[in-house]
């Protein structure tokens, strides 16, 4: 393989790798701390600070918002940012560049959505929590990676790509999900007005502006349009990454303007963003009596058959079906184990799931009970994918 490619295109994809495998540990020890704290004498410390306002700008200029909805809305931007420059790079440069190289991932990826939500539809069809049915759809790129590299060491790259852009594909489902069915009233104005400036910003890419103050503040009076919109104001962040300049080639990748951002970004969005966000989403108190109670209740089944069932059955019977009917070709050295055990892992569906459970329940209570339930078919799908892969390997080594 040429040098400079591998140097620019390879290694970028393995450094991402890295990153979020490694800050799904993060993410988890967050996480566990929130409910921790959440459970104990300290919670309405923890409350208060997530509800405390905080206001930025002057009088009518300014946006007042809660400091929990600061990083929902706002850290959670820079986030999408990530995955808006890691879409298009991968659609240009990568993994998803190739129709043929890509079926297979972007069909596993559109089963994964479309089985889970049918599932969670069926258990509250009639309800009115059927508004949940996003939840399920989303697999967490960072904890099933995280997961995969823990577990399945030896397993061969191909099974490592093949998750990773299954992961990006269901990001950008999971984004247009957000984008078209979980708003609030549309203000068409501010999005009439959004629209120009992103006009302006691929505008800004075609005349090839280089001065990065243009697109940051472009990119912000994008966010703020999109804010008051009613459309959510993260869909802001994807747009941007997507707009940015990446270069005419692959020669130039390194030297863009997509590459400098994400290589300054990818870092704080895997280390300090992401671990932000699971530690003020994950802080519920736990009330037995309750649990037993709602464990059964329509969200709490379609939300953990949806994500431990719906997803290893919509991402390995869409992908052995492809392969079976040579649509599609299984990548090198990777077997039917292998796509398994990342069918398995694609159930974890941790920071996207809790997202979109905020924008889908106002009802704290059932908020509450979904984000639980999130947890538990999250750690069900994630101890079932090391089984699954630990047996992979012991099999491997007898035949060795």
């Amino acid at each position: 393989m040429n040098n400079k490619i591998k140097r620019k295109v390879i290694n970028p994809f393995l450094h991402f790798f890295r990153s979020e495998s490694s800050s799904g540990i993060l993410l988890l020890v967050c996480a566990i701390v929130a409910i921790i704290i959440a459970n104990s004498n300290y919670n309405h410390i923890y409350e208060n600070v997530l509800n405390a306002y905080i206001s930025i700008g002057y009088r009518e200029l300014s946006i007042s918002m809660s400091v929990h909805r600061w990083i929902n809305d706002g850290l959670m931007t820079i986030f999408f940012l990530v995955v808006g420059m890691e879409i298009k790079r991968e659609v240009v440069f990568g993994e998803l560049k190739s129709f043929k190289r890509t079926i297979l991932p972007i069909s596993a990826a559109i089963g994964g959505m479309v089985v889970p939500a049918i599932i969670y539809v069926l258990f509250n069809i009639g309800e009115p929590t059927i508004s949940g049915w996003g939840i399920p759809m989303a697999t967490d790129i960072a904890f099933a990676l995280g997961m995969l590299s823990l577990v399945a060491k030896n397993a061969p790259k191909g099974i490592v790509v093949f998750l990773t852009a299954l992961a990006i594909v269901d990001d950008l489902g999971a984004i247009l999900v957000i984008a078209i069915f979980y708003n609030s009233q549309i203000s068409w104005l501010a999005l009439i007005m959004g629209l120009v400036i992103f006009i302006s910003i691929l505008l800004a890419n075609k005349l090839k502006v280089k001065y990065v103050s243009v697109y940051i503040i472009l990119g912000i009076l994008l966010w703020l349009c999109f804010l008051k919109s009613g459309v959510h104001a993260t869909i802001a962040g994807v747009l941007l990454g997507m707009a940015l300049p990446i270069g005419e080639n692959i020669h130039k990748f390194k030297s863009s303007m997509l590459y400098k951002f994400e290589h300054k970004l990818t870092s704080w969005s895997s280390y300090v963003i992401m671990p932000i966000f699971a530690f003020a989403n994950s802080g519920i108190e736990i009330s037995f009596e309750t649990f037993s109670k709602d464990i059964f209740s329509p969200v709490s089944l379609g939300i953990i058959f949806g994500l431990f069932i719906g997803k290893q059955v919509g991402i390995f019977v869409t992908s052995y079906l492809l392969v079976k009917f040579k649509i599609a070709k299984f990548p090198a050295s990777v077997t039917k184990r292998h796509l398994y055990g990342a069918s398995v892992l694609g159930g974890i569906g941790f920071t996207m799931s809790i997202f979109v459970s905020s924008l889908s329940f106002t009802d704290m209570e059932i908020l509450s009970m979904a984000k639980i339930c999130i947890m538990i078919a999250s750690v069900l799908s994630a101890l079932y994918g090391t089984i699954v892969f630990k047996v992979i390997s012991f099999k491997n080594k007898r035949i060795a």
